[in-house]
């Protein structure tokens, strides 16, 4: 199995026509992703040929929903026009929305948020590099060559660049889902979301989170995690990372000992969390837990 996205999601790309839609279309498609519509006004009526496979583009989420039963959205729209975006995809009844697009201002994502939340879709980003189920689907960025094998282990990940390097450090493991929620201050799903859906996840033996330092959702990880989660979980984050500096992206702050990698690093610990300063050592927690005989059903 896999959490959100399975080789029975239709994925539609709102922003396809553009530069990075295109490519990363195409990148989707060759990784066995069903990419049944492109999204796009001034285009409707186009069909775009992708190697081997013809998307047609429609003029609304919601003729796209109606002409090919499209459960899943990739946004790829410019960050003024994100916020419609996700709004015409929830008013459609979109179920899962995945936005890619970095740089949306805090109080769009907020509106969009809000507005995705009471009507039922579920949205992973923004600036995000989307989810992938390695041999199923690949909703995103993710490089599918990093994670051909599908596997026991399933990811949650704040960064990009850690969840690639991760993912390429356990391939001959492989993983059931990986989920890259974004590192914006507002994202959609979060850590604790993705906990619960691997924890009933039967192909999930193991979990692994990525962090990054500023803010508490770790910390609100942890607490989940001691009352919740029965799988072994690992961690990883920002442990080079300077206090009292705003981290690049993120935005993430650190202010006296709340929300750095060593605070975080206690609470996941003392709910049992193994914890990796690197993921070349988290990597190897990971393999040693496995290796463990009919000892996988507790953290």
């Amino acid at each position: 199995m896999a959490i959100f996205l399975t080789k029975e999601s239709k994925v539609v790309v709102q922003g396809m026509t553009g530069s990075e839609g295109m490519k990363h279309t195409r990148r989707m498609l060759a990784s066995g992703t069903d990419i049944v519509a492109g999204v796009n006004p001034r285009k409707a009526g186009k069909v775009i040929d992708f190697d081997d496979r013809a998307v047609p583009v429609f003029g609304s989420v919601r003729a796209a929903i109606e002409a090919t039963g499209a459960d899943v959205t990739v946004v790829f729209v410019p960050p003024p026009f994100a916020k419609a975006a996700v709004i015409e995809a929830v008013d459609a009844g979109i179920p899962l929305a995945v936005v890619i697009t970095e740089g949306i201002p805090v109080h769009d994502a907020v509106v969009f948020h809000a507005y995705a939340a009471q009507r039922g879709t579920r949205v992973i980003g923004p600036n995000c590099p989307g989810l992938i189920s390695p041999g199923q689907s690949n909703a995103g960025i993710i490089p599918a060559d990093i994670a051909a094998k599908p596997g026991r282990v399933g990811l949650v990940s704040k960064s990009g660049t850690l969840t690639y390097q991760l993912m390429y450090e356990l391939r001959e493991i492989g993983f059931s889902s990986a989920v890259g929620i974004g590192g914006d201050p507002v994202v959609g799903t979060t850590h604790i979301d993705c906990l619960a859906a691997f924890e009933q996840d039967p192909d999930t033996e193991l979990i692994v989170l990525i962090g990054e330092i500023g803010g508490d959702a770790e910390e609100r990880a942890a607490a989940y995690i001691a009352e919740h989660i029965t799988k072994p979980v690992g961690y990883i984050a920002g442990f080079t990372a300077p206090e009292g500096k705003t981290m690049g992206h993120a935005g993430a702050i650190v202010s006296g000992s709340s929300g750095t990698a060593h605070a975080k690093k206690q609470a996941l610990e003392a709910a049992g969390v193994r914890v990796g300063a690197t993921p070349t050592e988290t990597s190897r927690l990971v393999r040693a837990r496995l290796a463990q005989p009919g000892d996988v059903a507790a953290h």
